[in-house]
């Protein structure tokens, strides 16, 4: 019973600082709340025992530069589209993604944004968006999409995204290209792959 109620308090708290964050941008005095990264995690996989996520729990070369602060936790459900493409070798042929795109949610499955590529981009809800290059990853078991953190480029529009410096990719889950043999007599062929995914926000201090 205590960890049923650990995990429903960590998707609420998680819920409750997500929405907080995107409404300081507009003006809204946040709520004060504590930390707020197990909400992610316990989203994503579907349980408490699971949901471990911290800034310190990512490897090092993930974490954001220290004077950069979270500003909004989201998680993204979509889908990455890979395509069987002939390479520049002859008669070498593999899947390459093409495209991705997700819904970003916060902790209580309201629609914040979006995230799609290439290149990686991220939009708010409000209109503006910020692409980024990618700067480290880190793989995360066999069949999940690596994490990854990426350097925001400057917005586009002067809402939630304007002061946007970094992004991480946590807690992935699927996303990977296809089981199916890319082969000659497949070329062009598309396929898409179901992903998961926390989406965490910074900003300079």
């Amino acid at each position: 019973m205590k960890t049923l109620r650990f995990c429903l308090k960590a998707i609420e708290v998680a819920g409750v600082r997500a929405w907080a964050g995107l409404r300081a941008w507009a003006g809204v005095k946040p709520h004060r709340c504590g930390p707020l990264h197990a909400g992610v995690a316990s989203i994503i996989l579907g349980g408490c025992a699971t949901a471990a996520f911290s800034p310190d729990s990512v490897p090092p070369a993930l974490r954001a530069p220290v004077g950069h602060v979270v500003v909004l936790e989201t998680v993204g459900t979509g889908r990455i589209t890979y395509e069987c493409r002939s390479q520049k070798s002859a008669g070498d042929v593999r899947w390459e993604m093409i495209e991705s795109e997700a819904t970003l949610t916060d902790g209580r499955g309201a629609r914040v944004g979006r995230a799609f590529g290439p290149p990686a981009t991220w939009q708010s809800i409000d209109g503006s968006l910020v692409t980024g290059v990618v700067i480290a990853a880190a793989p995360n078991e066999a069949d999940n999409v690596p994490l990854q953190l990426a350097k925001a480029n400057p917005a586009t529009g002067s809402g939630f995204m304007a002061r946007i410096t970094f992004i991480q990719r946590v807690a992935t889950r699927g996303g990977v290209e296809p089981a199916q043999e890319c082969s000659a007599s497949r070329v062009g062929r598309r396929e898409p792959s179901a992903y998961r995914a926390g989406f965490v926000f910074y900003r300079a201090k």
